[in-house]
């Protein structure tokens, strides 16, 4: 009588046993999709993030020389240095290239020329791949990020720019620049000028 008993309970728990331990497979399963999600996003923010540097970075490359030749015009020379010359073009072929070689597309890139900053979206070309979740295999990670091109530098208010052009930067560095003999080479690099930086 002990013995069918015991053979009953082993019967009832095996189901049991079974249930378990496939719930236990699928969480891991679930939670092996949700992690491959995750770096897909992660790649694609990378996309997003590169793409937004180098359209900025490419707008502080214009904005120096146009500050550069800007120096026979000295009324144009502060505006230059505040990136207010910037005529929202450019930029959106070198975040194309960037997105690109991180394996996804630029979908959008919009500037703002008060910033100016420069807004990527992305699509990676890449999918978060097979999983227990459906449709992921066709899932692309989408993301987007802004960069910002900030002046480092300001024409000093006592200075004559048909002159002297005498520029006060950031961690009090200072540049003295006659704009009638110079040297190119002996100019401030764009980075002297202008920072660049993904906006917070």
């Amino acid at each position: 009588m002990m013995l069918g008993r015991l053979r009953q309970d082993r019967g009832q728990t095996l189901p049991i046993y079974v249930v378990w331990v496939g719930g236990l497979l699928f969480l891991a399963f679930a939670y092996f999709a949700f992690a491959q999600a995750a770096v897909a996003r992660n790649g694609g923010q990378s996309a997003a993030d590169a793409a937004a540097l180098a359209g900025a970075q490419e707008i502080r490359d214009e904005l120096t020389d146009g500050f550069i030749d800007s120096f026979h015009t000295p009324d144009e020379l502060a505006a230059w240095l505040n990136g207010e010359k910037f005529d929202g073009t450019g930029g959106e072929a070198s975040a194309a290239q960037l997105a690109s070689e991180n394996d996804s597309e630029l979908v959008d890139f919009d500037v703002d020329i008060d910033g100016p900053s420069f807004t990527a979206d992305i699509e990676t070309y890449f999918t978060v791949g097979d999983s227990v979740i459906p449709g992921t295999e066709n899932t692309r990670a989408k993301a987007d990020a802004t960069a910002v091109v900030e002046p480092r530098c300001e024409i000093t208010p006592n200075s004559d720019p048909a002159k002297l052009i005498e520029l006060d930067c950031e961690d009090s560095v200072q540049w003295e620049i006659d704009p009638k003999d110079f040297v190119e080479a002996d100019l401030p690099y764009p980075n002297d000028l202008f920072s660049v930086h993904l906006a917070e």
